[in-house]
């Protein structure tokens, strides 16, 4: 009788601690916008990809618009033009579906107005950078703190969203 409650107990304690890793694993695989604007703000070819393979691991409502900033980002790395635009025209799919699904959200446009900003010019992918810039501004206190952060970060060096204007 006591190895059977020994068992059970033991047979217990396997399973609390086999659903505490399992719950551990979903909480360190869910989305994190901070590591997500990290990877966004370093320009680093291997936090991109990193990020962006993690991503695509994951489903939450709307990646469509983290994925394809981040793929567009990642157009600027490859040395092929081809890749380039592959790349960028996926990311571009992605991120314009999105905010067409949800275009009062101000985060979403603050991802477009970050790549338009630094997109070269003959993408022609420019259109919004006005009305997304005073969206964001008129938004701004909205946002989740974490995205709050990355536009005032962004703000410093953008030349369409000035510190000022948030």
């Amino acid at each position: 009788m006591v190895m059977k409650i020994a068992a059970v107990f033991l047979s217990l304690i396997l399973i609390l601690s086999n659903n505490q890793y399992a719950f551990s694993n979903d909480q360190d695989s869910a989305f994190d916008k901070a590591r997500f604007y990290r990877a966004m703000e370093s320009l680093n070819r291997d936090k991109v990809d990193k990020e962006l393979s993690h991503l695509k691991d994951l489903d939450f409502p709307n990646k469509g618009a983290y994925v394809g900033a981040l793929s567009m980002l990642k157009a600027s790395f490859p040395a092929s033009p081809a890749t380039k635009l592959n790349l960028f025209k996926s990311g571009h799919k992605q991120l314009e579906a999105a905010i067409r699904k949800d275009s009062l959200n101000a985060e979403y446009r603050f991802l477009r107005l970050m790549i338009q900003e630094n997109a070269p010019g003959m993408l022609h992918y420019k259109n919004d950078l006005g009305k997304d810039s005073d969206y964001i501004r008129k938004s701004f206190k909205s946002l989740p703190d974490v995205v709050q952060q990355a536009v005032l970060n962004y703000s410093r060096k953008s030349k369409i969203l000035k510190p000022v204007d948030s």
